[in-house]
């Protein structure tokens, strides 16, 4: 079977030119300023700016991988252009943004892209606002009427100086550009609508430098020279090793805040618009390659360096931008307006420049971010970079806030808090909080040294990791303990039950923690003992077996004895995960160990040698002995929290609407509880069309239910391989009578056709192509079930509002691969389902 993109067609493309066209003057009017500002705020020419914009707007706009963005020059790089403008002067600048361009596309070769984004945000984020900050200390003193020092701290120190020395005209100027500024989008009523569509920098300085016309006022306007003295670089001259680092500094600046724009404009355009219209994803690596293009061009051209622009792309992606002729064509006007509009440009004053200048750099302290590293616990390494950038530079606040990233994470690592205490009992509890490395032996064994010989003992080990060194110590220690007579249990989070070097929890014989490997599961074979979502998570030691989940005394011993896989130990009440062996072995494997239980259980109860062979239970028995084993050891965990929903009531953030299949565990892939999904099962996980033939309402009721009255923030559609659903659509021939299961499936001829159709985008798994064609219609099917749910009223309504969000899944049953659909389309016009990790 052959699939075949679609291609855009010249009416598509010709449809698109008007939205572009209107969106390039937008954003041509938001960059004229902006650029000049930011070559006002480096030091350099005025005229680099605008050719900074050009060239970023046609040459990165042309090549780049991120349709939407708009690159030019940018606050990001402002601090370090200026820096080594003051080092090595403006033409030994614009050689050392060529040779950042070449750099930029050497990693653009080896596919670096998403390697970029590997830094820390709290270190981005900091950088970016320590930029901020550097920026609006230095134009608050053009603001004032003064000249900016050459460092921050510089600009610190002379604040009173010049609070001294104010100039009321460029004061007043710079007042009236900011009041503006800030009011600009605020305005009221129909006029203020209608206002509002011209962009509140370009009304700012418009206003700005109108009033300072007409009053004529007295104060340094910007002066463009000629073109025909515009400088151009030179071959770089100065020490190899600073040359070596301003390369470096201004490559990753820019290629970092390029990167992160191009992310953050693809979850503009997935939020703001439907898949009907979006361009495709953002190629990071083809992006990062247009930028370097793009500053090749720019720094032999005597422009700024360049890097993608948030707030231009922002204002493409809101003026309805289809492709990237937007961005081509605002370059253009740049370079029209570079040549045409010099009178115009030369009656604005440098004061309203630097305010806007200094209204950006202000902006890029985000209280968002500030509360986002709050909330995850990383304000220290933001707060330092922020620190670091403002006192020594960008190149040593990022080195510097990597340094306290790493040591942060060290320490947490290393952080162990253990503490012991007498319950009433008389029952000796240790709890081990944190990772258990040698760091931590110290005070472990000083704890398990402090409980008596001869008395019971709970270690409770709540951590992910233990090193050697702490498991000899346990280990060590549980020996001495029994050999004094004690008694212990060895714990994981919630209580679940551990094994050390394969003593059993309850290591006197009697039964240890209720909380077995067995036990306390989620329903369908998640280990579940919170009920609010958490989950039994085995320790792992010095190896898988240092401290594994394990059954109770005597049951362990007889799970071992008919082969249970250690995997498959929660559902061994069902025989069928009972055996990992060929299937010839299976049943003679099994007679024999279903005897050996037989035999043991009666030599139990009264000594009895009976080796007849117990029928296997299935049917009644299996239900019957799986419902016991969730009463005996899941019920006590999970009782309070289920109660706590029958008080209540249920609150599921989630609809998941996913096939039938019995191999496909919600629960266990999701990692989900009690109260978290409302789920929906179906053959072949289909959503029938509102007012469809053979409507099957049961489907609707639930949709309607959940996101009406449950009010769900998100629908998941979840497929998977192997869908014996799929596969009947397929092999499906005319003419057959209809059966229920026929008419059913039905529902999904629309995913049937959409993969024959050479006019909707073609669905895969990211890095291959799907292996035959039930895995495509399988994807297809998730993808096309999608648009089904948005033509229902109640999701329609929600989805508007913006308080719903879909989904799609992709389940690989072989693999136990979990797969997500991505926003967007790829470079190749193709619906991306892509691993957990790469997704988010």
């Amino acid at each position: 079977m052959t699939a075949t993109s679609p291609t855009r067609t010249p009416h598509g493309v010709r449809k698109d030119l008007p939205a572009d066209l209107s969106a390039s003057i937008t954003v041509f009017l938001i960059a004229i300023p902006l650029s000049l500002g930011i070559a006002l705020a480096t030091g350099a020419p005025l005229q680099a700016g605008l050719v900074a914009a050009a060239v970023g707007g046609i040459v990165a706009g042309r090549l780049g991988g991120a349709p939407l963005q708009v690159s030019g020059p940018a606050a990001g790089l402002t601090v370090v252009t200026a820096e080594l403008i003051q080092h090595y002067g403006w033409r030994t600048t614009c050689a050392i943004t060529v040779l950042a361009g070449f750099c930029q596309l050497g990693l653009a070769a080896l596919r670096t892209a998403r390697s970029a984004l590997m830094v820390s945000p709290a270190i981005v984020h900091g950088m970016l606002a320590g930029i901020g900050v550097t920026i609006a200390l230095a134009q608050l003193h053009i603001v004032l009427g003064g000249t900016p020092q050459s460092s921050a701290v510089a600009n610190v120190l002379g604040l009173p100086g010049q609070l001294a020395d104010l100039h009321p005209v460029a004061l007043g100027i710079s007042a009236l550009t900011l009041i503006v500024l800030l009011g600009w989008p605020r305005l009221p009523g129909r006029a203020g609508r209608a206002l509002r569509k011209v962009p509140a920098p370009l009304a700012a300085v418009a206003t700005a430098t109108v009033f300072a016309a007409l009053a004529g006022l007295s104060l340094p306007r910007v002066d463009l020279p000629s073109w025909r003295s515009h400088a151009l670089p030179e071959m770089p001259e100065g020490p190899v090793l600073g040359l070596i680092a301003a390369v470096l500094t201004i490559t990753l600046v820019g290629s970092v805040e390029s990167l992160l724009s191009a992310v953050a404009t693809d979850k503009l355009i997935a939020s703001e618009r439907g898949t009907h219209n979006r361009p495709p994803r953002a190629d990071l690596d083809r992006e990062l390659r247009g930028q370097g293009a793009a500053n090749i061009v720019s720094g032999a051209l005597g422009g700024l360096p360049i890097t993608g622009v948030a707030v231009r792309s922002v204002a493409n992606v809101k003026s309805g931008a289809a492709s990237r002729k937007s961005s081509m064509l605002h370059g253009f006007w740049v370079l029209l307006a570079a040549f045409l509009l010099v009178p115009v440009l030369d009656l604005i004053p440098l004061a309203t420049l630097a305010a806007l200048v200094m209204a950006v750099g202000v902006q890029m302290v985000s209280i968002t971010h500030l509360r986002s590293v709050t909330r995850h616990r990383e304000a220290l390494v933001y707060g330092t970079t922020i620190v670091a950038v403002v006192l020594g530079g960008v190149l040593e606040g990022v080195a510097v806030g990597i340094a306290v990233a790493v040591a942060l994470a060290l320490h947490r690592l290393a952080r162990t808090r253990i503490t012991l205490e007498r319950l009433d009992s008389g029952v000796h509890r240790v709890r081990a909080r944190g990772q258990l490395t040698f760091l931590a032996v110290p005070r472990l064994s000083r704890v398990l040294n402090q409980i008596p010989h001869g008395t019971h003992a709970v270690v409770e080990l709540d951590g992910s990791f233990m090193d050697h060194a702490a498991y000899e110590t346990i280990q060590d220690w549980q020996q001495s303990h029994l050999a004094h007579g004690g008694s212990l249990e060895v714990t994981g989070r919630s209580g679940q039950a551990a094994r050390i070097n394969g003593a059993e929890p309850g290591a006197d014989g009697r039964a240890g923690s209720p909380g077995g490997a067995d036990g306390a599961d989620g329903g369908d074979g998640t280990d579940r003992a919170d009920g609010a979502g958490g989950a039994h998570k085995p320790v792992r030691g010095h190896d898988a077996r240092h401290a594994e989940g394990g059954h109770q005394g005597e049951r362990s011993r007889r799970a071992q004895q008919r082969g249970t896989h250690q995997c498959c130990r929660p559902w061994t009440p069902w025989q069928n995960h009972c055996d990992h062996r060929a299937p010839s072995t299976r049943t003679a494997t099994a007679t024999a160990a279903t005897t050996a239980e037989a035999a043991a259980t009666a030599a139990d109860d009264d000594g009895a040698h009976d080796l007849s062979p117990a029928p296997r239970r299935r049917g009644a028995g299996q239900l019957a002995s799986g419902i016991s084993a969730f009463q005996r050891d899941t019920a006590p965990h999970v009782r309070d929290e289920l109660a706590r929903l029958a008080r209540e009531g249920q609150r599921p953030s989630q609809l998941f609407i996913t096939c039938a299949d019995s191999r496909l565990v919600t629960s266990m892939i999701t990692a989900s509880g009690p109260g978290d999904l409302f789920t929906v099962r179906n053959v072949g996980n289909l959503v029938p069309l509102p007012g469809a033939e053979s409507t099957d309402d049961s489907v609707a009721a639930a949709i309607e239910y959940a996101v009406d009255v449950l009010q769900v923030d998100s629908i998941t559609v979840c497929g998977h391989s192997g869908c014996g659903a799929m596969q009947a659509l397929l092999s499906s021939a005319p003419g057959v009578a209809m059966t229920p299961l026929r008419r059913w499936l039905r529902h999904g001829l629309p995913s049937l056709a959409r993969m024959a159709s050479r006019h909707h985008a073609w669905a895969r798994i990211a890095g291959r192509l799907p292996a035959d064609a039930v895995e495509q219609l399988c994807l297809t099917n998730v993808v096309q079930q999608l648009e089904h749910l948005r033509a229902h009223e109640s999701v329609a309504r929600r989805l508007a509002e913006g308080t719903l969000e879909l989904h799609g899944m992709y389940f690989h049953v072989g693999e136990a691969q979990a797969y997500l659909l991505s926003e967007g389309e790829d470079f190749f016009d193709c619906r991306v389902f892509d691993t957990v990790g790469q997704h988010v």
